[in-house]
Protein backbone atom coordinates (compact mmCIF):
# COMPACT_ATOMS: atom_id res chain seq x y z
CA UNK A 1 0.00 0.00 0.00
CA UNK A 2 1.06 3.53 -0.83
CA UNK A 3 2.18 6.27 1.56
CA UNK A 4 -0.64 8.40 -0.23
CA UNK A 5 -3.60 5.67 0.34
CA UNK A 6 -2.41 5.30 3.72
CA UNK A 7 -2.77 8.57 4.64
CA UNK A 8 -6.24 8.80 3.00
CA UNK A 9 -7.21 5.92 5.33
CA UNK A 10 -5.88 7.22 8.26
CA UNK A 11 -7.66 10.27 8.16
CA UNK A 12 -10.91 8.56 7.05
CA UNK A 13 -10.66 6.27 10.16
CA UNK A 14 -10.37 8.73 12.49
CA UNK A 15 -13.01 11.27 11.33
CA UNK A 16 -10.74 14.12 10.22
CA UNK A 17 -10.92 13.97 6.91
CA UNK A 18 -10.83 17.96 5.60
CA UNK A 19 -10.87 19.66 2.19
CA UNK A 20 -7.49 21.20 0.95
CA UNK A 21 -7.04 23.65 3.77
CA UNK A 22 -6.73 21.09 5.62
CA UNK A 23 -9.42 21.98 8.25
CA UNK A 24 -11.45 18.44 9.66
CA UNK A 25 -15.44 18.67 7.96
CA UNK A 26 -17.09 18.92 11.75
CA UNK A 27 -15.60 22.28 11.74
CA UNK A 28 -16.41 23.43 8.38
CA UNK A 29 -20.13 22.51 8.63
CA UNK A 30 -20.83 24.77 11.89
CA UNK A 31 -22.37 27.76 11.04
CA UNK A 32 -23.11 30.87 12.51
CA UNK A 33 -25.92 31.45 14.16
CA UNK A 34 -28.90 33.55 12.11
CA UNK A 35 -30.19 36.88 13.75
CA UNK A 36 -33.24 38.19 13.30
CA UNK A 37 -35.11 41.58 14.18
CA UNK A 38 -38.72 41.89 14.57
CA UNK A 39 -40.92 44.19 13.82
CA UNK A 40 -44.21 45.39 14.70
CA UNK A 41 -46.30 47.69 13.30
CA UNK A 42 -48.18 49.19 16.01
CA UNK A 43 -50.84 51.02 14.19
CA UNK A 44 -51.95 47.67 12.48
CA UNK A 45 -51.96 45.36 15.43
CA UNK A 46 -55.45 44.49 16.75
CA UNK A 47 -53.73 42.57 19.86
CA UNK A 48 -55.17 39.29 18.53
CA UNK A 49 -52.26 37.25 20.23
CA UNK A 50 -51.94 35.10 17.70
CA UNK A 51 -48.62 35.48 16.88
CA UNK A 52 -48.11 34.85 20.73
CA UNK A 53 -49.55 31.46 19.91
CA UNK A 54 -47.70 30.05 16.79
CA UNK A 55 -44.11 31.09 18.19
CA UNK A 56 -42.52 27.70 18.52
CA UNK A 57 -39.65 29.44 20.52
CA UNK A 58 -42.01 31.18 22.91
CA UNK A 59 -40.28 34.38 22.11
CA UNK A 60 -43.89 36.66 21.95
CA UNK A 61 -45.37 37.35 24.93
CA UNK A 62 -48.24 39.73 25.22
CA UNK A 63 -48.34 43.65 27.13
CA UNK A 64 -50.80 44.40 29.43
CA UNK A 65 -52.66 45.81 26.76
CA UNK A 66 -52.55 42.10 24.94
CA UNK A 67 -50.50 43.64 22.29
CA UNK A 68 -47.37 41.80 21.10
CA UNK A 69 -43.89 41.93 23.20
CA UNK A 70 -40.77 40.56 21.65
CA UNK A 71 -39.47 38.83 25.09
CA UNK A 72 -36.20 37.21 23.88
CA UNK A 73 -35.49 38.10 20.55
CA UNK A 74 -32.22 36.79 20.65
CA UNK A 75 -34.02 32.97 20.49
CA UNK A 76 -35.90 33.42 17.17
CA UNK A 77 -34.94 31.20 15.05
CA UNK A 78 -37.13 33.24 11.88
CA UNK A 79 -39.83 30.48 11.23
CA UNK A 80 -42.05 33.50 10.40
CA UNK A 81 -44.89 31.59 11.84
CA UNK A 82 -45.90 35.18 13.03
CA UNK A 83 -45.61 37.13 9.94
CA UNK A 84 -47.59 34.19 7.69
CA UNK A 85 -50.06 34.03 10.17
CA UNK A 86 -51.05 37.43 11.92
CA UNK A 87 -54.49 38.60 10.06
CA UNK A 88 -53.15 42.42 10.02
CA UNK A 89 -49.99 41.86 8.42
CA UNK A 90 -48.56 43.88 11.50
CA UNK A 91 -45.30 41.72 12.11
CA UNK A 92 -42.01 41.54 10.32
CA UNK A 93 -39.25 39.13 10.76
CA UNK A 94 -35.97 40.34 9.05
CA UNK A 95 -32.67 38.19 9.03
CA UNK A 96 -30.28 41.05 10.37
CA UNK A 97 -26.54 41.00 9.15
CA UNK A 98 -24.42 39.62 12.32
CA UNK A 99 -21.48 42.12 11.71
CA UNK A 100 -23.94 45.51 11.81
CA UNK A 101 -26.69 44.21 13.43
CA UNK A 102 -28.87 45.92 10.13
CA UNK A 103 -31.12 44.05 7.89
CA UNK A 104 -30.25 42.44 4.94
Amino acid sequence: MTSKKRKHIEKHETGEQGDKSGKPQREQSRKAKKHYSQIIFRDWCKKCGICSAFCPKNVIGQNEEGGPVFERPEDCIGCRFCELHCPDFAITIQESDNDSGRGK
